[in-house]
């Protein structure tokens, strides 16, 4: 069985402790750990590894859902 991970913005406190009641049994929930103040002045990976659909939800809802299923791709498994 797949445990799904649910990524919390930083600024809903409320809604991090309501889904964690809710599903903190059945799904791992945690807050957003990227930091937006200071980008690293250089880029050392080849492209973004987030996902795009994670970061427009945590910009438009507050929160996003991922499973294992949504992260491995193709050039992961390389």
């Amino acid at each position: 069985m797949t445990r799904g991970l649910i990524i919390v913005s930083r600024e809903e406190s409320a809604r991090y402790r309501f889904l964690q009641g809710l599903l903190g049994e059945t799904m791992d929930v945690i807050f957003e750990r990227r930091w937006h103040e200071d980008p690293a002045p250089v880029e050392r990976r080849r492209g973004d590894r987030r996902l795009p659909s994670v970061a427009e939800d945590l910009e438009a809802v507050g929160w996003a859902m991922v499973t294992q299923e949504a992260v491995v791709t193709p050039e992961a498994k390389s």
